[in-house]
Protein backbone atom coordinates (compact mmCIF):
# COMPACT_ATOMS: atom_id res chain seq x y z
CA UNK A 1 0.00 0.00 0.00
CA UNK A 2 1.01 3.79 -0.29
CA UNK A 3 0.71 6.76 -1.94
CA UNK A 4 1.07 7.16 -5.40
CA UNK A 5 4.44 7.44 -7.04
CA UNK A 6 6.36 5.71 -3.77
CA UNK A 7 7.21 2.26 -5.96
CA UNK A 8 5.05 -0.18 -5.08
CA UNK A 9 4.80 -1.95 -8.41
CA UNK A 10 8.84 -2.22 -8.49
CA UNK A 11 8.38 -3.37 -4.90
CA UNK A 12 5.39 -5.91 -5.63
CA UNK A 13 7.28 -7.30 -8.76
CA UNK A 14 10.13 -7.80 -6.45
CA UNK A 15 8.38 -9.65 -3.44
CA UNK A 16 6.38 -11.68 -6.34
CA UNK A 17 9.85 -13.22 -7.28
CA UNK A 18 11.25 -14.21 -4.38
CA UNK A 19 8.39 -15.28 -2.11
CA UNK A 20 6.80 -17.49 -5.07
CA UNK A 21 4.05 -14.75 -5.54
CA UNK A 22 1.33 -13.37 -7.76
CA UNK A 23 0.20 -10.13 -7.96
CA UNK A 24 -3.23 -8.65 -7.83
CA UNK A 25 -3.64 -5.00 -9.00
CA UNK A 26 -5.75 -3.10 -6.26
CA UNK A 27 -5.81 0.06 -8.86
CA UNK A 28 -9.16 1.51 -10.39
CA UNK A 29 -7.49 3.16 -12.80
CA UNK A 30 -5.59 0.00 -14.50
CA UNK A 31 -8.30 -2.12 -14.85
CA UNK A 32 -8.77 0.34 -18.60
CA UNK A 33 -7.34 -1.01 -21.31
CA UNK A 34 -5.96 1.56 -23.85
CA UNK A 35 -5.31 3.74 -20.64
CA UNK A 36 -1.69 3.10 -20.34
CA UNK A 37 0.20 6.29 -20.27
CA UNK A 38 -1.95 8.57 -17.90
CA UNK A 39 -2.60 5.79 -15.67
CA UNK A 40 1.51 4.83 -15.29
CA UNK A 41 0.23 1.67 -15.79
CA UNK A 42 3.58 -1.29 -16.06
CA UNK A 43 4.74 -1.48 -20.10
CA UNK A 44 4.24 -4.95 -22.07
CA UNK A 45 7.86 -6.16 -20.73
CA UNK A 46 7.37 -5.71 -17.53
CA UNK A 47 3.88 -6.95 -17.46
CA UNK A 48 5.32 -10.14 -19.55
CA UNK A 49 7.91 -9.99 -16.67
CA UNK A 50 5.65 -10.24 -13.89
CA UNK A 51 2.24 -10.50 -14.96
CA UNK A 52 -0.96 -9.02 -12.53
CA UNK A 53 -4.75 -10.15 -12.02
CA UNK A 54 -7.20 -7.85 -12.87
CA UNK A 55 -5.44 -5.23 -15.21
CA UNK A 56 -6.66 -4.32 -18.60
CA UNK A 57 -9.88 -5.74 -17.71
CA UNK A 58 -13.02 -3.37 -19.06
CA UNK A 59 -13.29 -0.82 -22.24
CA UNK A 60 -12.71 2.32 -20.65
CA UNK A 61 -16.56 2.99 -21.66
CA UNK A 62 -17.51 0.12 -19.16
CA UNK A 63 -17.69 0.88 -15.44
CA UNK A 64 -16.15 -1.65 -12.74
CA UNK A 65 -17.52 -1.11 -9.31
CA UNK A 66 -15.57 -2.10 -5.99
CA UNK A 67 -18.50 -5.07 -5.93
CA UNK A 68 -17.00 -6.83 -8.95
CA UNK A 69 -13.55 -5.67 -7.53
CA UNK A 70 -14.36 -7.75 -4.64
CA UNK A 71 -15.94 -10.89 -6.03
CA UNK A 72 -12.48 -10.52 -8.35
CA UNK A 73 -10.17 -10.19 -6.10
CA UNK A 74 -11.57 -12.74 -3.45
CA UNK A 75 -11.47 -15.30 -5.89
CA UNK A 76 -8.23 -14.89 -6.82
CA UNK A 77 -7.13 -15.08 -3.43
CA UNK A 78 -8.45 -18.41 -2.87
CA UNK A 79 -7.50 -19.72 -6.36
CA UNK A 80 -3.67 -18.59 -5.86
CA UNK A 81 -3.53 -20.07 -2.43
CA UNK A 82 -4.50 -22.35 -3.31
CA UNK A 83 -2.05 -23.38 -5.40
CA UNK A 84 0.32 -22.69 -2.45
CA UNK A 85 1.44 -19.28 -3.68
CA UNK A 86 1.18 -16.00 -2.15
CA UNK A 87 -1.43 -13.09 -3.11
CA UNK A 88 0.42 -10.25 -3.30
CA UNK A 89 -2.04 -7.36 -3.42
CA UNK A 90 -0.62 -3.75 -4.77
CA UNK A 91 -2.45 -0.45 -5.39
CA UNK A 92 -3.36 2.95 -4.17
CA UNK A 93 -7.19 2.79 -4.56
CA UNK A 94 -7.90 2.42 -0.65
CA UNK A 95 -11.19 1.96 -0.60
CA UNK A 96 -10.99 -1.57 -2.66
CA UNK A 97 -8.74 -2.40 0.44
CA UNK A 98 -11.26 -1.41 2.90
CA UNK A 99 -13.82 -3.60 1.05
CA UNK A 100 -11.82 -6.75 1.49
CA UNK A 101 -11.00 -6.14 5.22
CA UNK A 102 -14.13 -4.82 6.24
CA UNK A 103 -16.73 -6.23 4.29
CA UNK A 104 -19.16 -4.54 1.40
CA UNK A 105 -23.15 -4.00 1.14
CA UNK A 106 -24.21 -6.29 -1.83
CA UNK A 107 -25.99 -3.45 -3.77
CA UNK A 108 -27.42 -3.80 -7.53
CA UNK A 109 -25.01 -4.06 -10.09
CA UNK A 110 -24.53 -0.85 -13.32
CA UNK A 111 -27.43 -1.59 -15.67
CA UNK A 112 -26.15 0.53 -18.48
CA UNK A 113 -29.73 0.84 -20.03
CA UNK A 114 -30.90 2.30 -17.06
CA UNK A 115 -28.26 4.48 -16.57
CA UNK A 116 -28.27 5.80 -20.12
CA UNK A 117 -31.82 7.16 -19.55
CA UNK A 118 -30.89 8.55 -16.58
CA UNK A 119 -27.88 10.58 -18.62
CA UNK A 120 -30.87 11.69 -20.95
CA UNK A 121 -33.10 12.85 -18.53
CA UNK A 122 -30.22 15.05 -17.18
CA UNK A 123 -29.41 16.83 -20.32
CA UNK A 124 -33.29 17.66 -20.51
CA UNK A 125 -33.73 18.64 -17.22
CA UNK A 126 -30.38 18.93 -15.35
CA UNK A 127 -28.91 17.60 -12.55
CA UNK A 128 -30.33 19.47 -9.96
CA UNK A 129 -33.58 18.15 -10.59
CA UNK A 130 -32.69 14.82 -10.76
CA UNK A 131 -30.86 15.81 -7.24
CA UNK A 132 -34.42 16.70 -6.24
CA UNK A 133 -36.16 13.43 -7.61
CA UNK A 134 -33.69 11.77 -5.24
CA UNK A 135 -34.57 13.22 -2.22
CA UNK A 136 -38.23 12.51 -2.96
CA UNK A 137 -37.62 9.01 -3.30
CA UNK A 138 -34.41 8.54 -0.63
CA UNK A 139 -34.37 11.48 1.18
CA UNK A 140 -31.42 10.22 3.76
CA UNK A 141 -29.20 9.35 0.50
CA UNK A 142 -30.05 12.87 -1.05
CA UNK A 143 -28.72 14.58 1.43
CA UNK A 144 -25.69 12.59 1.78
CA UNK A 145 -24.92 13.59 -1.55
CA UNK A 146 -23.81 16.96 -2.60
CA UNK A 147 -26.20 18.00 -5.74
CA UNK A 148 -23.04 18.98 -8.04
CA UNK A 149 -21.87 15.46 -7.62
CA UNK A 150 -23.44 14.06 -10.66
CA UNK A 151 -21.35 10.79 -10.45
CA UNK A 152 -23.19 9.87 -7.02
CA UNK A 153 -26.55 11.24 -7.78
CA UNK A 154 -26.71 8.88 -10.75
CA UNK A 155 -25.73 5.74 -9.01
CA UNK A 156 -27.74 6.30 -6.31
CA UNK A 157 -30.89 7.14 -8.87
CA UNK A 158 -30.04 3.72 -10.58
CA UNK A 159 -30.23 1.82 -7.12
CA UNK A 160 -33.34 3.34 -6.07
CA UNK A 161 -35.00 2.71 -9.74
CA UNK A 162 -33.59 -0.82 -9.93
CA UNK A 163 -34.37 -2.11 -6.29
CA UNK A 164 -37.40 -0.30 -5.47
CA UNK A 165 -36.10 0.71 -2.16
CA UNK A 166 -33.51 3.08 -0.77
CA UNK A 167 -29.76 3.16 -0.77
CA UNK A 168 -29.75 1.78 2.74
CA UNK A 169 -32.20 -0.72 2.05
CA UNK A 170 -30.92 -2.22 -0.97
CA UNK A 171 -27.07 -2.82 0.83
CA UNK A 172 -28.90 -4.18 3.64
CA UNK A 173 -26.83 -7.36 2.59
CA UNK A 174 -23.54 -8.05 2.80
CA UNK A 175 -20.58 -9.47 1.35
CA UNK A 176 -18.39 -10.82 4.65
CA UNK A 177 -14.70 -9.40 4.87
CA UNK A 178 -12.00 -12.07 3.74
CA UNK A 179 -10.95 -14.77 6.02
CA UNK A 180 -7.67 -14.73 5.12
CA UNK A 181 -4.88 -12.78 7.30
CA UNK A 182 -3.93 -9.56 5.13
CA UNK A 183 -0.31 -8.35 6.12
CA UNK A 184 -0.77 -4.56 5.23
CA UNK A 185 2.37 -2.54 4.53
CA UNK A 186 2.83 0.94 3.55
CA UNK A 187 5.45 2.06 1.58
CA UNK A 188 6.17 6.21 2.21
CA UNK A 189 8.76 8.70 2.34
CA UNK A 190 9.66 10.61 5.04
CA UNK A 191 10.34 13.52 2.87
CA UNK A 192 6.73 15.66 1.64
CA UNK A 193 9.18 17.74 -0.72
CA UNK A 194 10.45 13.95 -2.31
CA UNK A 195 7.70 12.80 -3.15
CA UNK A 196 5.98 15.92 -4.56
CA UNK A 197 8.99 16.45 -6.87
CA UNK A 198 8.37 12.32 -7.73
CA UNK A 199 4.82 13.02 -8.72
CA UNK A 200 5.93 16.49 -10.94
CA UNK A 201 8.88 13.77 -12.60
CA UNK A 202 6.48 11.76 -13.45
CA UNK A 203 3.48 13.52 -14.51
CA UNK A 204 6.57 15.58 -16.46
CA UNK A 205 7.49 11.92 -18.22
CA UNK A 206 3.27 10.88 -19.28
CA UNK A 207 3.35 14.34 -21.11
CA UNK A 208 6.76 13.89 -22.96
CA UNK A 209 5.59 9.45 -23.56
CA UNK A 210 2.55 11.21 -25.43
CA UNK A 211 -0.26 11.46 -22.77
CA UNK A 212 -1.53 14.05 -25.31
CA UNK A 213 -1.46 11.67 -28.00
CA UNK A 214 -3.29 8.81 -25.94
CA UNK A 215 -6.24 11.08 -25.28
CA UNK A 216 -7.01 11.87 -28.73
CA UNK A 217 -6.94 8.49 -30.00
CA UNK A 218 -9.07 7.00 -27.29
CA UNK A 219 -11.62 9.56 -28.24
CA UNK A 220 -11.53 8.86 -32.10
CA UNK A 221 -11.85 5.11 -30.78
CA UNK A 222 -15.43 6.22 -29.59
CA UNK A 223 -14.36 6.56 -25.74
CA UNK A 224 -16.79 9.05 -24.37
CA UNK A 225 -15.60 12.12 -23.03
CA UNK A 226 -18.36 12.12 -20.34
CA UNK A 227 -17.12 8.57 -18.91
CA UNK A 228 -15.71 7.74 -15.56
CA UNK A 229 -11.89 6.71 -16.70
CA UNK A 230 -12.06 10.23 -18.47
CA UNK A 231 -12.79 11.78 -15.01
CA UNK A 232 -9.32 10.09 -14.05
CA UNK A 233 -6.41 12.72 -13.35
CA UNK A 234 -4.19 13.88 -16.49
CA UNK A 235 -7.00 12.52 -18.53
CA UNK A 236 -9.17 15.41 -17.10
CA UNK A 237 -6.79 17.97 -17.26
CA UNK A 238 -5.71 16.86 -21.05
CA UNK A 239 -9.38 16.96 -21.88
CA UNK A 240 -9.47 20.47 -20.77
CA UNK A 241 -6.82 21.30 -22.69
CA UNK A 242 -7.97 20.04 -25.94
CA UNK A 243 -11.13 21.50 -25.48
CA UNK A 244 -9.59 24.71 -25.56
CA UNK A 245 -10.55 25.55 -21.73
CA UNK A 246 -6.75 25.71 -20.89
CA UNK A 247 -3.20 26.52 -21.40
CA UNK A 248 -0.99 23.33 -22.20
CA UNK A 249 1.17 24.99 -19.11
CA UNK A 250 -2.17 25.40 -16.82
CA UNK A 251 -3.08 21.74 -17.70
CA UNK A 252 0.25 20.51 -16.77
CA UNK A 253 0.36 22.45 -13.40
CA UNK A 254 -3.38 21.11 -12.92
CA UNK A 255 -2.18 17.63 -13.46
CA UNK A 256 0.23 17.78 -10.98
CA UNK A 257 -1.93 19.77 -8.27
CA UNK A 258 -4.48 16.88 -8.91
CA UNK A 259 -2.06 14.15 -8.54
CA UNK A 260 -0.19 15.64 -5.09
CA UNK A 261 -3.64 16.62 -3.61
CA UNK A 262 -4.66 12.64 -4.26
CA UNK A 263 -1.70 11.65 -2.17
CA UNK A 264 -2.13 13.87 0.44
CA UNK A 265 -5.81 12.00 0.61
CA UNK A 266 -4.34 9.01 0.37
CA UNK A 267 -1.45 9.21 3.16
CA UNK A 268 -4.22 10.62 5.40
CA UNK A 269 -6.51 7.77 5.01
CA UNK A 270 -3.45 5.19 5.60
CA UNK A 271 -2.51 7.28 8.95
CA UNK A 272 -6.00 6.50 10.39
CA UNK A 273 -5.80 2.82 9.43
CA UNK A 274 -5.23 -0.22 12.06
CA UNK A 275 -2.56 -2.82 12.07
CA UNK A 276 -0.68 -1.61 9.40
CA UNK A 277 2.90 -1.56 8.93
CA UNK A 278 5.03 1.30 7.79
CA UNK A 279 7.97 0.87 5.50
CA UNK A 280 9.87 4.51 5.40
CA UNK A 281 12.23 5.52 2.62
CA UNK A 282 14.58 2.66 3.78
CA UNK A 283 16.06 1.13 0.14
CA UNK A 284 12.87 2.90 -1.83
CA UNK A 285 14.89 5.39 -3.77
CA UNK A 286 17.39 3.27 -4.82
CA UNK A 287 14.58 0.31 -5.45
CA UNK A 288 16.76 -2.01 -3.26
CA UNK A 289 14.30 -4.05 -1.60
CA UNK A 290 16.42 -6.86 -0.14
CA UNK A 291 15.51 -4.89 3.36
CA UNK A 292 11.56 -5.31 2.61
CA UNK A 293 12.42 -9.15 1.21
CA UNK A 294 13.83 -9.60 4.77
CA UNK A 295 10.99 -7.95 6.91
CA UNK A 296 8.02 -9.77 4.91
CA UNK A 297 9.67 -13.07 5.27
CA UNK A 298 9.99 -12.66 8.89
CA UNK A 299 6.09 -11.69 9.05
CA UNK A 300 4.85 -14.71 6.33
CA UNK A 301 6.97 -17.23 8.86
Amino acid sequence: MGTTATGKTDAAAFLAEKLNGEIISVDSSLVYRGMDIGTAKPDAAFLAAHPHHLVDIRHPNETYSVAEFYRDCTRLIETISKQGKLPILVGGTHFYFKALESGLSELPQADSQLRSQINAEAELIGWQALHRRLQELDPQRADRIDPQDTQRIQRALEIVMQSGRTVAQAGSSKMPPIANPMIKIVLAFSDRSYLHKRIEERFNTMLECGLQEEVISLLEHGVAADTPAMRMIGYRQMLEFLQGDTTYEQMRLGGVAATRQLAKRQLTWLRNQANVLWWVDFGLKQKKFEPLLSYVQQIVR
